[in-house]
């Protein structure tokens, strides 16, 4: 099973990279002129319409269900992460607001690289707690893992506010971990024909 999960993980991450590579190529990498509450309000946003359309069966206006939204909040994870930190070839926020020409001199390689590292480590993350946990995500309702997601963008804030430092608890990168995996498990659970799988 655990051969499944893994590849069903390889199947929604690489649908999540071709659609940020595509935003990348239309927009730019301007979202890294998002500061780190910016970018968990971002996350916050499409969490709240997740719960929003799970307490109205999905009666929406616009066309996106909440598949979509899943696949936005990983993507947001991990531009998030990346900003958190200082990888050589990705300028700070106070340098491109300096000097918006800073845009320009961005190696794009350098952000998919950043990006697929990212992922190599929430993979053995994945690993290591499904096999910990025994598979628990399978039994959990949507309602259940979204809350989940939640309740992690409120501890981002919360953590954010006390300038990055935990006590006792687990930091910001744990929690944007955690946050992927639920929305990978709620894309698996889902299977919406957005991400398509197959039993291997």
């Amino acid at each position: 099973m655990e051969q499944q999960l893994l590849y069903e993980f390889d199947k929604v991450i690489e649908y999540c990279f071709d659609l940020f590579k595509k935003k990348n190529y239309d927009y730019g990498p301007t979202w890294l002129l998002f500061r780190y509450q910016s970018l968990n309000d971002e996350i916050w946003r499409k969490a709240k319409r997740i719960r929003t359309l799970e307490d109205h069966k999905d009666n929406a206006c616009i066309s996106e269900g909440r598949d979509v939204e899943y696949v936005g909040i990983i993507n947001y994870c991990i531009m998030f992460l990346i900003r958190l930190e200082n990888i050589e070839g990705i300028p700070s926020i106070n340098c491109i607001t300096e000097d918006m020409s800073g845009f320009e001199n961005i190696n794009n390689d350098t952000i998919y690289d950043a990006y697929k590292a990212i992922v190599s480590n929430i993979k053995e993350l994945l690993i290591k707690k499904n096999t910990d946990y025994g598979d628990a995500w399978k039994s959990m309702s949507m309602c259940s893992l979204t809350d989940q997601i939640i309740i992690r963008v409120y501890r981002i804030r919360k953590i954010l506010s006390n300038n990055g430092q935990c006590s006792v608890s687990e930091g910001i990168v744990a929690q944007l971990n955690d946050i992927i995996n639920y929305c990978v498990f709620a894309l698996i659970k889902m299977n919406t024909g957005l991400i398509a799988f197959q039993v291997i």
